[in-house]
């Protein structure tokens, strides 16, 4: 939704196409079609029709969600994305952009700045679908000559949309419960450390990587790139500086295992030597953002129940 808007704010509203499978479009002003990227002569047709340069593709199940149907996670993020790279290949799109994710370590690889080489052993399907997905935009570009691209986003803030069913939702949802005035239950332990980024430093992570030189890009799996780090009651002390009556409680469930496979932070110095990559927002000034945007509705229920994440 946000990349959508951001799209058309630097190229025109007429220039940028949305596609989703809901009915009507989230993004006010721009042309929309209902599209299942699951059915490839639909989206083929939707690629020849408005003759597209670029495809951004983001549609696919995240890790908490797709932990309680595996199955079905693998069939979208996979077929989906087997879909897209197709298309573009067949009718000669331009860029292709697939976001991966910090899914794609695991315990064995390094808890502190895990680097963008080494051991990848993800420990959910989400995990295992974005790994694979790096090997395809890999082999697509090598084989078919495809300029795909990509970044391994560690957990997205925004306060625009509800949560999607991923374990780094949480900070949405203490966010959001903070503005109604209620006590947060969290799912994870308070000292659970992990990589996140503000929605504006993601959409200008992405938008610089597909405006960089084509020979500046030497990742052609995805590039690992960081925001900041924190626990979950780090986040929670920096909203009571600005809210000091909400009160948090920390009751993990399953999604603390799927934390703690990660890591607490990464090493995105190579995203920094070929683009130039160098995020802008804190804790305190993201706090500040999402604090001073979100509206207080009192009695809504949490993202998290609302979409079973």
């Amino acid at each position: 939704m946000e990349l959508s808007a951001e799209l058309a704010r630097l190229h025109g509203e007429r220039s940028v196409l949305a596609t989703d499978i809901a009915l009507a479009s989230s993004v006010d002003g721009l042309p929309y079609r209902r599209l299942d990227v699951l059915d490839p002569l639909a989206l083929a047709k939707v690629v020849a029709e408005h003759r597209v340069t670029q495809i951004y593709h983001l549609a696919a199940m995240l890790s908490a969600a797709g932990e309680r149907d595996p199955h079905r996670a693998w069939h979208l993020n996979m077929t989906g994305l087997f879909n897209v790279l197709e298309t573009a290949r067949q009718f000669g799109v331009r860029k292709v952009f697939w976001p991966s994710s910090i899914a794609v370590f695991g315990p064995g690889t390094w808890h502190e700045l895990a680097p963008q080489y080494g051991e990848l052993d993800p420990q959910t399907i989400y995990g295992i679908s974005k790994l694979a997905g790096e090997r395809w935009c890999e082999y697509y570009h090598r084989q078919h000559g495809i300029d795909v691209r990509s970044l391994r986003y560690p957990g997205l803030i925004s306060y625009k949309g509800l949560p999607g069913g991923g374990t780094t939702d949480y900070a949405v949802d203490m966010f959001r419960a903070a503005k109604r005035g209620e006590e947060y239950r969290c799912f994870l332990q308070a000292e659970t450390r992990l990589p996140m980024m503000y929605i504006q430093d993601a959409l200008r992570a992405t938008i610089e990587l597909m405006n960089a030189p084509a020979a500046a890009i030497r990742i052609r799996s995805s590039y690992n790139v960081s925001g900041m780090s924190f626990t979950a009651s780090e986040l929670a002390r920096c909203i009571q500086g600005q809210v000091p009556e909400f009160r948090v409680t920390y009751q993990p469930d399953y999604r603390q295992a799927i934390a703690d496979s990660w890591p607490a932070s990464v090493d995105d110095s190579l995203a920094q030597r070929d683009w130039n990559w160098e995020p802008t927002f804190s804790l305190e000034t993201m706090t500040a953002e999402m604090l001073g945007n979100i509206p207080a509705e009192k009695g809504v229920a949490s993202a998290a129940e609302a979409t079973g994440s």
